[in-house]
């Protein structure tokens, strides 16, 4: 059985969960403290600007990085 669907697979969505970070930083952020405070923490980005940036570089860099893994299997993994 071949994983490169399923590899695939999670590229894709790698992909689009990469590219709404990109494009929508504060709600990526929101979601965190959510979470953050439904296991009791409490956290609060000391520079509300340079935390935007780094979630916007975040996304930036799974975007890339999917694509990165979705050239190295296409041509070192999948049969010619």
């Amino acid at each position: 059985m071949s994983l490169v669907p399923i590899s695939m697979v999670l590229i894709i969505v790698g992909i689009v969960v990469g590219l709404l970070v990109f494009f929508y930083p504060v709600s990526v952020m929101r979601m965190q403290v959510k979470f953050y405070e439904m296991i009791n923490w409490r956290i609060e980005p000391i520079s509300l600007q340079k935390e935007f940036k780094r979630t916007k570089y975040s996304g930036l860099y799974l975007v890339v990085l999917c694509l990165f893994a979705s050239l190295y299997i296409k041509f070192f993994l999948m049969p010619q």
